[in-house]
Parts: C-alpha cells; sequence; structure tokens
C-alpha cells in the first residue's frame, strides 16, 4: 500500500469474497461478484474471463465438458488463500465452472480489485496461472469429427 493511502483501504483488501468450483453459469454472477469485490476505496479491477473457444492444438471444438476432482473445491480455496496472502493489497474472487459447456461460455474468471492497478495485474495474473497449474479440473473436448480429447490429464 502506497503510503498516502489512508489506513481504512488496507482494512478492506487482504480478502478473498470467494472460491467456488460451480455447475451454475458464471455470467450471471460476474456482476455482482464484481460488486462485492470492488469498493469506493478501490482503484483498479482486474477481470479474467476465461471463454471456452472453438480450437485447441490446430484442432476444431464443437463443446467441452469440466470435471472436478472431488478436492477441486478445498483446492481452489488454498489457491486463493495463497495469492491472497501473497497479494495482501487486493480483494479477490474466483470461480470455475463444471459439466457441459458451449463455445462462448465462460469457463473461469477471477476478478481482483486493488487501490492501484499493479496490485490488481499482479493478483489476477497469478490467480489465474494457479488455479489453472494446481486445482484437479479436467476438461474432455468433443471435436467438429465427433472424437473426444481430455486436457489436464498428466
Amino acid at each position: 500500500m502506497s503510503t498516502k493511502d489512508p489506513a481504512y483501504v488496507a482494512e478492506q483488501t487482504g480478502q478473498v469474497l470467494a472460491a467456488i468450483i460451480t455447475d451454475q453459469p458464471l455470467e450471471p454472477l460476474v456482476a455482482e461478484a464484481k460488486a462485492d469485490v470492488v469498493t469506493a476505496a478501490m482503484g483498479a479491477c482486474v477481470v479474467f474471463d476465461g471463454i471456452v473457444r472453438d480450437h485447441d492444438s490446430g484442432q476444431r471444438v464443437k463443446s467441452l465438458t469440466y470435471t472436478s476432482h472431488p478436492t477441486a473445491q478445498a483446492e481452489i480455496e488454498r489457491v486463493a488463500a495463497e495469492v491472497s496472502a501473497a497479494h495482501p493489497r487486493t480483494r479477490l474472487y474466483t470461480a470455475h465452472r463444471v459439466g457441459a459447456l458451449s463455445i462462448g461460455d465462460s469457463a473461469f474468471v477471477v476478478i481482483a480489485a486493488a487501490a492501484h492497478r499493479g496490485d490488481a495485474f499482479a493478483a489476477c495474473s497469478e490467480m489465474a496461472d494457479r488455479v489453472k497449474a494446481e486445482v484437479p479440473i479436467w476438461k474432455e473436448q468433443t471435436l467438429l469429427d465427433g472424437t473426444a480429447t481430455w486436457v489436464g490429464l498428466e
């Protein structure tokens, strides 16, 4: 926090507002989540919206299904807490969808707010990278030719 920021700014940051795995569409959740994350003390809000695209690895994708391990909820909460601790001047929200999704659907959202943009960008980027790397969620892609591929199984 800048030494010019009032003390109440620090009282509002260092918080995870939510870290969830859901089978519900994310689009209706985002406006409410953003309103919860952003306060009058926040001067920056960075939103990452991971959208289902129509191609992967040079192949055309028709649709996909996300599947999560039973520990995924606990893992996304752990990652969010660790990112918040590493970026204490931010307010964070993250949600990842599971189930069947169509091209254009929102699959993964991170919202980070802070008094200053650098903090918000850094926290949002780290949260997005770590959730993708550490939370056990896999996607089965149905390709246009009818075959299926799995992504995230190592």
